[in-house]
């Protein structure tokens, strides 16, 4: 009797991972919010190269665009993280609740940054910028979280 071609082995490479399910984890999600956490990161170096340009917004005006797109794209990917920690991993509330308050802090750091380029409300910097760093933790937070099980 002939045997299978394919061994334990290859069909459990090819089905999701039992032990990550049950841990509460999902690639999916790992994925998404690492690339969040990745545009969050480069928000920080595209503010660094035009706030060199203080007060010559002018000068800036390339990297201050760039700027808002990276802040676009993050918020994106925080959404998108945030669904996909709903829908895969529906028991991690901390995952999900963090998702939702990273779409929250995400929109208003917008929020701020279009008053400041568009309105000219440059005081609201002082917001804007401590801001960005409680996001910064927030953002590195939830990928390590997302590695630990839900029991742990």
């Amino acid at each position: 009797m002939a045997r299978p071609m394919t061994s334990q082995a290859t069909r459990d490479l090819t089905r999701p991972d039992a032990d990550d399910r049950r841990a509460g984890r999902s690639v999916l999600y790992q994925a998404l919010i690492g690339l969040c956490a990745l545009a969050v990161l480069l928000q920080g170096l595209w503010a660094g190269i035009f706030l060199e340009h203080d007060g010559h917004r002018d000068a800036a005006s390339g990297w201050i665009d760039v700027h808002a797109r990276g802040g676009e794209i993050a918020l994106a990917l925080a959404v998108l993280a945030t669904a996909a920690a709903v829908w895969k991993l529906r028991g991690r509330r901390d995952l999900w609740g963090g998702g939702l308050v990273l779409v929250v802090l995400l929109a208003l750091e917008s929020w701020l940054g279009g008053a400041i380029r568009d309105d000219g409300k440059d005081v609201l910097t002082a917001v804007h910028v401590p801001l960005g760093m409680a996001i910064m933790a927030l953002v590195v937070w939830l990928p390590f979280r997302a590695r630990r099980s839900r029991t742990a």
